[in-house]
């Protein structure tokens, strides 16, 4: 059968997951800008690492948010809070990636939050086997306070001006087109901006899969010395 670029993308990655050795489950950062990509990567590569035999546990930045009143000091659409104050950052290694890394017990949570309530979450707690694979999308997770639980840093890279159609088509049912736009171009947008002036995540990436155009990716695997990239299209 005929593989596609697509799949030939997601069995790299999954190779490149099934390389990491580690003596508890492998952590998995699916980072990049909103609408880039990264919860649709994340379920397709669950669906081939499943296939292969790993437990795959799947989880999301949007489960890690502050409450609505907490989260916008600086005002709705500020770049800076969208940064600074938006993620429980604290939260997110208390029950989820310090559990299952190492010295961890491997029972975790997979959210504290529930963004359609507004409301605190408490899923029941659950226990990762060794072998498992957390698989976890979502925005700025390369800033320090992140950097050094993952195993495995894949960077989703998309133009960002890109990003506002998919996020129009995305969200049409929900907000309006100039909704989606003032969000995307006063607050998402700048905010990717200062998080890659000030943290390079590029620089920190294992593997950048380049999704402007999805079916057809081109990506980048990288070491953590001065060797250069390899590419794949």
């Amino acid at each position: 059968m005929h593989r596609g670029p697509r799949d030939e993308m997601l069995g790299r990655l999954a190779e490149a997951v099934g390389s990491v050795a580690v003596a508890h489950p492998v952590r998995v950062a699916v980072d990049g800008p909103p609408a880039a990509g990264k919860t649709t990567l994340a379920d397709e590569l669950a669906v081939v690492l499943r296939a292969r035999g790993r437990e795959v546990i799947q989880a999301t930045i949007d489960d890690f948010l502050f409450p609505r009143a907490l989260r916008y000091p600086r005002g709705e659409f500020s770049a800076e809070g969208c940064y600074f104050d938006t993620h429980d950052h604290d939260a997110l290694n208390r029950v989820l990636l310090d559990p299952l890394g190492p010295g961890g017990d491997r029972r975790y949570r997979h959210a504290v939050y529930d963004r359609a309530a507004d409301a605190v979450s408490c899923p029941p707690v659950a226990t990762a086997p060794a072998g498992a694979v957390l698989l976890f999308d979502g925005v700025f997770l390369m800033r320090p306070e992140l950097i050094d639980r993952w195993d495995l840093r894949i960077l989703v890279s998309v133009a960002l001006e890109r990003t506002v159609d998919r996020a129009v088509v995305r969200e049409r049912r929900v907000s309006s087109r100039a909704e989606v736009e003032r969000r995307w171009r006063e607050r998402y947008i700048p905010s990717q901006r200062l998080y890659v002036a000030a943290v390079r995540p590029a620089e920190h990436a294992d593997i950048i899969v380049h999704n402007d155009e999805p079916r057809h990716p081109a990506w980048e695997t990288r070491t953590r010395s001065d060797a250069p990239p390899t590419c794949g299209r």
